[in-house]
């Protein structure tokens, strides 16, 4: 502090032509100017430490809110996607089987048709068969007598 005293003493007397002393009333100004203008940096240091404190809560809260928010949406994307693969998929179940349904039903409508066919073919040839024994019970009938 002496050594700051001393340079402002040199710095008037080298720039006004004035020489002062210590105890003069310019200097008592400097100092209690020197000390004002420290006591005021440091309540504004102590103000923007707070304002930091208070940005950095701030931006803290801003971004936990952010991450609830985006987890909310990703969340109600992620249910209306799986609402809409299980309403695709039953869709798709649904279509399967009825193709499935067709197929068989065709299948079997052919298979029906054979059946009805062999049947028929079957009787004949009972039929046939009855006809001929007759034929042969007609014939052995005619021979033994």
């Amino acid at each position: 502090m002496a050594d700051q005293v001393e340079e402002l003493i040199k710095e008037i007397a080298a720039k006004h032509g004035i020489a002062v002393s210590r105890d003069d009333p310019i200097l008592v100004l400097q100092t209690i100017n020197n000390r004002l203008m420290q006591d005021s940096s440091k309540a504004q240091q102590a103000q923007l430490d707070q304002y930091k404190e208070e940005l950095e809560a701030l931006a803290l809260r801003w971004g936990t809110d952010a991450k609830d928010k985006a987890e909310r949406i990703l969340n109600a994307a992620l249910t209306a996607s799986k609402g809409a693969m299980d309403k695709a998929m039953q869709e798709n179940a649904k279509s399967t089987a009825a193709t499935v349904r067709a197929e068989v039903d065709a299948a079997l409508g052919r298979v029906a048709g054979q059946a009805k066919d062999a049947r028929r073919i079957g009787l004949l040839n009972v039929l046939a068969s009855c006809i001929t024994l007759a034929a042969a019970a007609v014939a052995l009938w005619v021979a033994l007598r």
